[in-house]
């Protein structure tokens, strides 16, 4: 659920440190200002500075959030001019941050359930917050992570310290060969859960959308279409649903998954 206005805020940024080949972490600090509160799911738009080639805000999933240190991180992949400009920024640089926005995953809805958490590639972003959230407020919980390879399990060894870990990869680097929709976890154990929280390409929430409905399991995933505005303007992010075609970037990125007209 959204919990805060949107905020325009300058913050300056703590540290940046690639943890694969072509993903990033840049954390960002407010020395002013008050963070406004988190919810796992929502995301924020960057400004980029000094870059000709990129005019619009980029949107990108709140990956972590620090009230006591008043700070805010994003795990960012490298695919184009807006996230290279990024991944380039030195310590103590300015960045203008657009932030909470949308509405994030019903975190309530975990109280006393057994949930399951799942994120494919660099989907694990925002699945990041929450399992720290969960485990925050004693959640009962498990992830399953998935990528190309080994490399492509962001922060793995973070999310055990969390809960119990499965995985896949595509070449069988490590866990299971195959893609999160192919563990066995879901095959034999997705009734034990009572809600699953989901985030990675569009494919991958749609199957596991499909196994959560046939077995009368809650589901919330986190769409990732393409956002310019941030806040419902621009209409470049509508998607179908049963309410009618609605904006990702105020209605969502987080739908229950029965809403949505896949």
């Amino acid at each position: 659920m959204d919990s805060s206005k949107k905020q325009l805020q300058e913050m300056v940024v703590t540290s940046n440190y690639m943890i694969t080949s072509d993903c990033f972490v840049v954390e960002c600090f407010n020395p002013t200002q008050q963070i406004p509160k988190i919810v796992p799911g929502q995301f924020a738009q960057l400004k980029i500075d000094d870059n000709p080639a990129v005019f619009l805000r980029r949107p990108f999933s709140i990956h972590d959030y620090d009230e006591k240190k008043n700070t805010i991180s994003f795990m960012i992949k490298i695919v184009g001019n807006g996230s290279k400009s990024l991944s380039a920024l030195n310590v103590d640089t300015a960045i203008n941050v657009m932030f909470p926005l949308g509405n994030g995953f019903t975190v309530e809805a975990a109280a006393g359930k057994k949930s399951l958490l799942v994120g494919g590639g660099v989907g694990i972003a925002p699945i990041y917050l929450l399992a720290k959230t969960l485990r925050q407020q004693n959640c009962d919980f498990d992830v399953i992570l998935g990528g190309k390879s080994a490399e492509d399990l962001l922060r793995y060894d973070d999310f055990v310290a969390f809960s119990k870990v499965y995985c896949t990869t595509e070449d069988g680097s490590k866990g299971c060969k195959g893609f999160v929709t192919n563990h066995r976890q879901l095959a034999a154990d997705v009734k034990s859960y009572d809600n699953i929280y989901c985030c990675g390409p569009t494919p991958m929430m749609k199957a596991i959308a499909d196994v959560a409905q046939n077995n009368g399991v809650n589901c919330e995933v986190s769409l990732e279409n393409k956002m310019a505005c941030g806040f419902g303007v621009c209409l470049c992010c509508v998607t179908p649903t049963t309410s009618g075609n609605e904006c990702v970037c105020a209605k969502g990125p987080v739908f229950n998954a029965n809403d949505l007209k896949w």
